[in-house]
């Protein structure tokens, strides 16, 4: 058993069955989800006030900051899991994106044949069985060259590892474009008169794509100029962003908290209707662009619009609205002093997607020349402290007596206004 143990070589056992060191796609989504449910365990534990050792049972502030170092530690191995499962995930997607590319083209080879019968095989449907196959096979070369960042999807994915709704939308556009002009290619390398290649030609002419093209133009705009918007609002401290462990389908829908968004929802479904509605021109019409009707194309551009102003309107920088002594029933009225818990309420202290506990942890507020780490308060199914408008942090026995100013900055690296308070002796 030892010697073939010793052929098998070091750390060969450890990937077989349930392996949680995350240097394999199994091993990383196992080990993340026992990380979760041991870190869930723990905080409903902390919440029910068991668990704490004898030395801090007695101090109240004792276990508070002994409890929120225990679930950093925790909350760290299960953002380290969720990264090494991300990655993985993001390995393996590119064999899905090629295999979905290639079903597809199986599906129109299908869809070609049965309607045929009947009618014929014709030259436009192997023009656009050839089109299929040339654009599957360029997505799937794109897929191997970027197969470390999720396949085919890689230019849709943002610098926050988030699915694009913008670039998801253009690179929508720009395939089935890019679709129609191999078929018509297709057609004209098969044209056997002058009449016939001239009347395909003309199926290039702007007066009859004009609604398409333009579409095609303004999403593609789009797509550049959010991706500038939200970085420079990003640098401005206008917009807060934070890097998400791996792309999901919901994030063309939704914003970076997971709630759904209508500017995302209604972009994505009317480009959706108005690309199946050119596929269809396309094929009742495979020898000219998709005729995109100008009531439909506006429809689109003022989708596109809607979608800009929501990205310009989203966000915010968070702000101190008030600093105030913390008080538990029974204690006297006080100005604050070093070693008081001190409540600071306002507006924006939890970014989105900010609400996993390794993230809550990264919160810092400075009191002077001090950085105090804001403690984790769990309670059963969350955190009490911190929360989005409302952070209590103590003032450290470093903090000089006197006018020192307050201000928090978030786990997105962004600083709110400072706030000046009163400390004394």
């Amino acid at each position: 058993m030892a010697v073939q143990e010793a052929r098998q070589g070091p750390g060969t056992a450890a990937h077989e069955g349930g392996c949680t060191c995350g240097d394999c796609p199994h091993g990383a989504r196992e080990g993340h989800r026992r990380a979760v449910a041991e870190f869930l365990l723990k905080r409903d534990e902390f919440a029910a006030g068991q668990g704490l050792p004898a030395a801090v049972a007695h101090s109240a502030s004792a276990s508070r900051q002994w409890v929120s170092e225990e679930l950093t530690q925790s909350a760290e191995l299960v953002a380290e899991r969720g990264r090494a499962e991300g990655d993985a995930w993001l390995a393996r997607l590119w064999t899905r994106t090629a295999v979905t590319v290639w079903a597809a083209v199986v599906l129109l080879l299908l869809v070609q044949s049965l309607t045929a019968i009947g009618a014929g095989w014709t030259t436009a449907r192997t023009a656009g069985l050839l089109a299929a196959f040339v654009t599957a096979g360029a997505l799937t070369v794109a897929s191997w060259f970027h197969r470390a960042r999720g396949g085919a999807l890689a230019p849709v994915i943002g610098e926050d590892n988030r699915l694009s709704t913008s670039r998801a939308v253009a690179a929508g556009w720009v395939l089935l474009v890019a679709y129609a002009v191999l078929v018509l290619a297709g057609r004209l390398a098969a044209a056997s008169g002058p009449a016939e290649r001239d009347a395909l030609i003309s199926g290039l002419d702007l007066a009859r794509g004009a609604g398409v093209v333009t579409v095609l133009a303004v999403v593609c705009a789009i797509a550049v100029l959010v991706r500038r918007v939200v970085g420079l609002r990003v640098l401005g401290q206008r917009l807060q962003k934070v890097r998400a462990h791996r792309p999901r389908a919901a994030d063309l829908l939704t914003d970076d908290s997971g709630r759904g968004t209508f500017a995302d929802i209604q972009y994505v479904v009317i480009s959706a209707v108005a690309l199946a509605f050119a596929a269809v021109r396309l094929a009742r019409r495979p020898d000219q662009l998709p005729d995109l009707p100008w009531g439909l194309a506006v429809v689109v551009l003022v989708s596109a619009a809607t979608y800009l102003a929501g990205k310009y309107a989203e966000g915010g920088r968070p702000v101190i609205l008030s600093v105030v002594r913390s008080r538990e029933a029974g204690d006297l009225d006080a100005p604050i002093r070093t070693g008081d818990d001190i409540e600071i309420r306002g507006a924006g202290f939890v970014p989105p997607g900010a609400q996993a506990a390794d993230r809550l942890s990264r919160m810092v507020v400075r009191i002077g020349t001090v950085h105090v780490h804001v403690p984790l308060v769990p309670v059963t199914g969350g955190f009490s402290n911190p929360t989005d408008g409302v952070l209590t942090v103590p003032v450290p026995a470093e903090v000089e007596p006197g006018r020192v100013e307050v201000q928090v900055v978030t786990a997105a690296g962004v600083e709110t206004n400072r706030y000046a308070i009163d400390v004394t002796e």
